[in-house]
């Protein structure tokens, strides 16, 4: 059974760090795409990063424009945990983060949320 786990979420002032980490278990981690989704209120789930599993021809990383430069995925094969480092946060981050992964189907976390404010 897939499960996802996230962790690290919290109250942050604009222009402070957090991480996020996704414990997943249930399937051969290594060899699936995970992502981050974030969804702020009134808005729609977007997608925020995806880490690609080792080897893809499309690279390891992407990011939406709006947190490339400030936000990095990555993972650890070992402890099938994908994290989200977000650095220079801002308020308009706001929002309740999912970790995502497919494997047959859609599977998400339960969501953490992530405030920013002063």
């Amino acid at each position: 059974q897939v499960q996802l786990v996230e962790s690290g979420g919290g109250l942050v002032q604009p222009g402070g760090s957090l991480r996020l980490s996704c414990a997943a278990s249930g399937f051969t981690f290594r060899r699936y795409a995970m992502s981050w989704y974030r969804q702020a209120p009134g808005k729609e789930r977007e997608l925020v990063a995806t880490s690609l599993p080792i080897g893809n021809i499309h690279g390891d990383t992407n990011y939406a424009d709006s947190v490339k430069g400030r936000f990095t995925i990555s993972r650890d094969n070992v402890k099938s945990t994908v994290y989200l480092q977000m650095n220079s946060l801002k308020p308009e981050d706001t929002a309740v983060y999912y970790c995502h992964a497919w494997v047959s189907m859609n599977y998400w976390g339960q969501g953490t949320q992530v405030t920013v404010s002063s």
